[in-house]
Order: structure tokens, then C-alpha cells, then sequence
């Protein structure tokens, strides 16, 4: 990751305005409120800078209205660098490192990080895979519940799972080989929800990888072809003789 610290847009809040602005409204303003193309910058020491004034609804705006960052108090220059860190990042950036970076405080980082991720979000995305090619689904667990996995009741009395799992976060991954990933946060992984994720985001004309896990018994007869892996296999297993390391 290559980026210039020193790039203006970064530190003033003009420069950063005149950056998002020309991102937002490359042929120029369009209101929010009503699509016109007549809005109009407004001047003057009595209004705030970066206001628009739509002749046609009689709106005002800004380049924050109907974005992520709309009512936020975080400038924009830092708004800007947050976009060029999470945008341009291969492997992602971390609430910690925005604070570390910003120099803001940890919620407003973790605040900003969720909103820039929620813009980034396909708003109607398309199914991944097709015919010939591989879909590789999996789960994982990540973090600490704040409630652990209820199941049925024992003598009556219902009780919660016990175990690592049960007190991490599910998570449930789809990865196109050579393509797009996509993950889901799951309040628990049951074949349902697995199937669920599966079917509206990934074509059923594509090969299906997973492991050898139950979860994917039934829904893998849906697609062309479901291939598993047994990860506990020998071609896993590592020789310690052949470890080397200092």
C-alpha cells in the first residue's frame, strides 16, 4: 500500500471538501433531495462551508447529505484518509489502526470503520460462481459471544452449549477460486442458515468445495457438483522432522 501522507486532501478541510465533491459530483452538484441539477454553492461568512441551495425544492445540502458520513463531527480530511486506508488496503484496516493513524479517539475510528464498510457494501450483488467454476464455502468462529449457543433442554431445564465454539462468533464464508469473497456474521451455523447463504449468493451451476462437515449434505446435491476435503487427512499432517526454525 503506496500512499502520500502529505497529500493535501489529508489536512485541509477545503481540499478534502473539493476532493470528495468532485468524487460525488464529477459533471457537477446534483441534490439529494430532488435530482435537480440547478443547486447552487452558497457564499458568505453566514453559512457553513460547502452548502448547497436547490432552486427547485428549496433544499440545502452538503456533500455529507445522504453519505456516510452525514452528521458526523470528524473533518473531512480525515474522513478522506479513512476512505484511502480501507479502500486501498489488500487486507483490510482495523478500527485500531484508523485511531492509531487519525489520531482520534477508538470509537469514532470504530464508528467510521462499520460506516466506510456499509458504503462499500454491493447494494444488489449477483450471484458468484456459474457453470464450471468453484465455489469454496467454510465456517468459522471469531471473537466472544455476548450469549452462547442455547440448544434443546436437558431433563427439562434448557441449558447452553460449552466449548470454544460456542463462545465465538460464527462466521460463514463464500470464496469464488480466482474471484470475489464474501462473509456473513451468523447468530449461530445450523444447515439452514448455511443453505440460505449458499443459495442467494452463490450459483447453483458452480462446483461447490467444502470440507466433510454435515452442515453441507443437503444443500451441496443442489449444485453441479460438491467435492469435499477431510482436513484431518495425512496429506495435513506436517513431519516434525522437517520442521526448521531457529
Amino acid at each position: 500500500m503506496n500512499i502520500d501522507l502529505t497529500d493535501p486532501k489529508f489536512h485541509d478541510e477545503d481540499k478534502a471538501r473539493e476532493w470528495l465533491e468532485a468524487k460525488r459530483w464529477p459533471n457537477g452538484p446534483v441534490c439529494p433531495h430532488c435530482g435537480s441539477l440547478n443547486a447552487a454553492r452558497m457564499g458568505g461568512a453566514g453559512h457553513r462551508a460547502g452548502l448547497f441551495h436547490c432552486p427547485d425544492c428549496r433544499g440545502q445540502f452538503t456533500v455529507q447529505t445522504g453519505q456516510v458520513m452525514e452528521r458526523s463531527h470528524i473533518p473531512l480530511a480525515k474522513w478522506a484518509l479513512a476512505y484511502h486506508l480501507m479502500a486501498s488496503s489488500k487486507k483490510g484496516v482495523s478500527a485500531h489502526q484508523l485511531h492509531r493513524t487519525l489520531g482520534i479517539a477508538y470509537n469514532s475510528a470504530w464508528f467510521m470503520a462499520h460506516r466506510i464498510r456499509e458504503a462499500m457494501r454491493e447494494a444488489d450483488p449477483t450471484p458468484m460462481g456459474g457453470e464450471g467454476k468453484v465455489i469454496e464455502a467454510d465456517e468459522a468462529y471469531k471473537g466472544k459471544k455476548e450469549i452462547p449457543i442455547p440448544t434443546a433442554s436437558r431433563k427439562g431445564r434448557p441449558y447452553l452449549k460449552s466449548g470454544k465454539k460456542a463462545e465465538k462468533r460464527p462466521i460463514f464464508a463464500l470464496v469464488e477460486r480466482g474471484g470475489a469473497a464474501r462473509a456473513f456474521s451468523m447468530p449461530h451455523v445450523t444447515g439452514k442458515n448455511v443453505r440460505e447463504k449458499l443459495v442467494t449468493n452463490a450459483d447453483r451451476k458452480s462446483r461447490l468445495h467444502t470440507d466433510e462437515s454435515r452442515l453441507y449434505d443437503t444443500v451441496g446435491a443442489e449444485f453441479a457438483q460438491h467435492e469435499t476435503v477431510n482436513h484431518g487427512a495425512k496429506e495435513y499432517e506436517v513431519d516434525p522432522g522437517n520442521w526448521t526454525g531457529s
